[in-house]
């Protein structure tokens, strides 16, 4: 259904700070580096519905970030994993 809320994980290349969240609907920012990879920036949250996920996606966008990938979660699947 493209009008009910439902959780999604969004994987981006690049560091996006966490002040960001305010303006991706709330989501979770988390950022992982390892040493000779590049960094990935995991966003994760409810979405109320395909209108903010597509705005979601077009302000990473719009903020010049490459997509990795989209999941719409499981309800017992977690919101994120920590990492700095």
């Amino acid at each position: 259904m493209l009008d009910a809320p439902d959780r999604y994980r969004i994987r981006i290349a690049g560091r996006l700070d966490k002040r960001w969240s305010e303006y991706l609907c709330g989501m979770a920012i988390s950022s992982r580096s390892r040493a000779g990879k590049p960094t990935v920036t995991t966003l994760t949250g409810e979405l109320t519905d395909m209108a903010a996920l597509m705005g979601v996606l077009n302000t990473v966008y719009d903020l010049g970030f490459k997509l990795l990938k989209v999941e719409r979660l499981r309800s017992e699947e977690p919101a994120a994993k920590s990492s700095t």
